[in-house]
């Protein structure tokens, strides 16, 4: 069995405000035994991020303290004197173990930012992958991911109010049609709509049926699973599976 879940953020002055904010709750988190925490894509103030070891020195001390990995979201982040979103993963030992770039930038971004060409795998106290916001559109991240043998999929997003429903619709997709859990964290502000989501699955008359789980008020939720109960569903489904294209 492993802990996992979801930190719903707001807006904060400053990015320090934020930090210390936030690791509060990921301090009562590890108090939890919680394994691994998502939390959402750009909810800090200024989110272009020029050293990810600097500016999440304190989430690196908490997950070291409480041998757990912390997914602090998504920012830009210059590389090669280039932009990118990216999601740094913080491991159990606190140091960033690797980093995901968003693959399709959305909207303005695409102006601003080069586009991620791979999907990775990060394995800790379980396999999982990164699917940040607008891939979760895509269907083919969310496949890559799990055909690279992951086991469950978080998702730091940041969705507007109006695109609440049709980003659960997706969400619930990603995890039925890949037979495999999904964690997806929000901001809650005035322009972004919360509402972070957990889906899990079980099965109803040999049916398999997603099972959305929503924050409403609560700042986390955090859910246990058994990731091996999903491998067999998974496995019966991409053998089913034909590369046509």
């Amino acid at each position: 069995m492993v802990k996992l879940g979801i930190v719903q953020t707001t807006s904060y002055k400053t990015n320090r405000h934020g930090i210390t904010n936030v690791s509060r709750i990921l301090q009562s988190l590890g108090k939890k035994e919680v394994d691994v925490i998502c939390l959402p894509e750009q909810w800090l103030q200024n989110n272009r991020i020029l050293d990810f070891d600097d500016e999440f020195s304190d989430f690196k001390k908490i997950a070291k303290e409480f041998s757990m990995t912390i997914i602090p979201g998504a920012f830009y982040k210059k590389k090669s004197k280039k932009w990118f979103i990216a999601s740094p993963v913080i491991g159990p030992t606190g140091d960033i173990i690797g980093e995901q770039e968003k693959i399709h930038p959305f909207g303005y971004e695409k102006k601003l930012i080069r586009s991620g060409t791979k999907t990775k795998i990060f394995n800790t106290k379980c396999k999982f992958g990164l699917v940040i916001c607008y891939d979760m559109v895509f269907a083919e991240v969310a496949k890559s991911l799990t055909l690279k043998g992951a086991d469950v999929l978080f998702s730091p997003s940041r969705i507007v109010k109006k695109g609440i429903a049709p980003w659960h619709q997706y969400t619930m997709v990603r995890a039925l049609e890949n037979r495999i859990p999904l964690l997806a964290a929000n901001v809650k502000n005035q322009k972004f709509g919360g509402k972070s989501v957990i889906i899990d699955l079980f099965e109803k008359d040999g049916i398999i049926i997603p099972k959305k789980i929503e924050l409403t008020n609560q700042s986390f939720k955090l859910l246990e699973f058994n990731l091996k109960k999903y491998k067999k569903a998974r496995t019966e489904r991409f053998r089913d599976r034909r590369n046509f294209f």
